[in-house]
């Protein structure tokens, strides 16, 4: 079984850091795509970042410039630096990677939990 388990979260003024952490664990092949989504009360669930296996990122307009998405291959962890927060960055922050359990060797997305985040005008 593969589990996603998130932290970092937690409330934060407006212009302010947070870093969230995504850690993977279990029966682990490989890890290829990992990332980060978040959704807000009543909107859609929206990707905020992903990083490759090889480091290859992609942002979300909106957090271009502020947030940084990277990982460690070796601790299977990614993480998501927010840097000069903004108020409609409030929201759940949801981590996903594409895994091959040693089971299986099939890729499949899990996703973790979800952190809360919340920004303070």
């Amino acid at each position: 079984q593969v589990q996603l388990v998130e932290s970092g979260g937690g409330l934060v003024q407006a212009g302010g850091s947070l870093r969230l952490s995504c850690a993977a664990s279990g029966s682990i092949f490989r890890i290829n795509a990992m990332g980060w989504y978040r959704q807000a009360p009543g909107s859609q669930r929206e990707l905020v970042a992903g990083i490759t296996s090889d480091g290859s990122t992609n942002y979300a307009d909106s957090v271009k410039g502020r947030f940084t998405i990277s990982r460690d291959n070796a601790k299977n962890t990614v993480y998501l630096q927010m840097n000069s927060l903004k108020p409609e960055d409030t929201a759940v922050y949801y981590c996903n990677a594409d895994v091959a359990p040693r089971i299986t060797l099939e890729y499949k997305r899990y996703w973790g939990q979800g952190t809360q985040v919340t920004v303070s005008s």
